[in-house]
């Protein structure tokens, strides 16, 4: 004897997900067609939007100009290298100047104005050569910022170019494409329907009051409506935990032992979980039960204790035996 749950099933492929655009814009081609396969990345539909085209065109510019700066031979800090080496030859005239007139007016030579002219010149040499020094730090770091955030907004600029061509997640097959070449597209509605080419799931909706006795592994006898005459077997390999609050079921998926041949998404058919199964069994119809677990015998009313049911047999554990008479219900 067999004792199963029932379960509505559907066939789909699997990792079957509808593509989504992340702006919106014009259609402006469809790049597959409908049952094409397509390698991951593969580009599905190229929509249209001019804004920002511009955009990554004004960011490549601005980012080209802040590395010139930044890097190029007439840029702002070759100047400043320049007026660092003027500025160091300045320093080193003045410094020998100076020590010069030190030593001179250490040996009572010369006048003290000359000694102290000499000083504040080289005093100033060196304030100007490390000021000149600290402003080309200054702006090579300011220059370093704006060439990365240039750099920054020009990739950011190319890849909201790049959302404008949407791509395939995975390695699979287009089973829908939903718009055409002119409509608007946006980001609520879909434009695609991808998923594996190859590999194919069960879907089945299961009644709340079943639901308890699934577990993972159980054996599933599948019939397709395309296959009115053969029996598909599969196994449960996801539950999923919650329940759908509209239909009162759970979903669980299930994969094929042995797919049929062909195979498309939206197959409908039946599909009976086993889960549980015994040989030499002692059953009777479910119709001679009265009150849940009673059978009336020729001696009387007997209480029984059951075990597995089908839809229209159930197993005695206990209470009778096969050679006990057994009267039906008056109706």
């Amino acid at each position: 004897m067999t004792e199963s749950v029932y379960a509505s099933v559907t066939v789909q492929p699997d990792s079957l997900y509808q593509a989504y655009a992340s702006v919106s814009g014009i259609l402006h081609r469809n790049l597959v067609e409908e049952g094409d396969l397509v390698p991951k990345g593969f580009p599905l539909v190229q929509i249209v939007n001019t804004a920002p085209e511009l955009n990554a065109e004004n960011a490549r510019l601005n980012f080209q100009l802040a590395e010139e700066n930044y890097q190029g031979s007439s840029g702002v800090l070759k100047a400043l290298e320049d007026e660092i080496k003027s500025a160091k030859l300045s320093l080193e005239n003045d410094s020998v100047n100076y020590f010069r007139q030190k030593r001179l007016w250490e040996q009572q030579i010369g006048s003290k104005a000359q000694y102290e002219n000499r000083k504040l010149a080289y005093e100033l040499s060196q304030n100007n050569f490390r000021l000149t020094i600290n402003r080309y730090q200054r702006t090579k770091n300011e220059l370093t910022t704006q060439w990365q955030q240039a750099r920054n907004n020009y990739i950011t600029a190319q890849s909201n170019t790049q959302d404008f061509t949407i791509e395939s997640n995975i390695n699979g097959k287009v089973y829908a494409l939903f718009k055409e070449p002119g409509e608007i597209v946006n980001t609520m509605e879909p434009i695609a329907t991808v998923g594996s080419s190859d590999t194919f799931i069960i879907e089945m909706l299961v009644d709340e009051v079943d639901i308890v006795k699934l577990s993972r592994g159980q054996k599933v006898l599948v019939i397709l409506d395309s296959y009115k005459n053969e029996v598909f077997e599969a196994n449960v390999y996801k539950i999923y935990p919650k329940k759908d609050q509209r239909s009162q079921t759970f979903k669980v998926e299930a994969s094929f032992i042995d797919p049929p041949a062909v195979l498309y998404p939206g197959l409908a058919g039946e599909g009976n979980i086993i889960i549980a199964q015994k040989n030499e069994v002692l059953t009777i119809p479910k119709s001679y039960l009265n009150k849940g677990n009673q059978v009336q015998t020729e001696d009387g009313p007997v209480t029984l204790k059951i075990g597995l049911q089908s839809l229209e047999l159930i197993e005695i554990l206990e209470g009778i035996d096969e050679n006990t008479a057994i009267l039906k219900p008056i109706e």
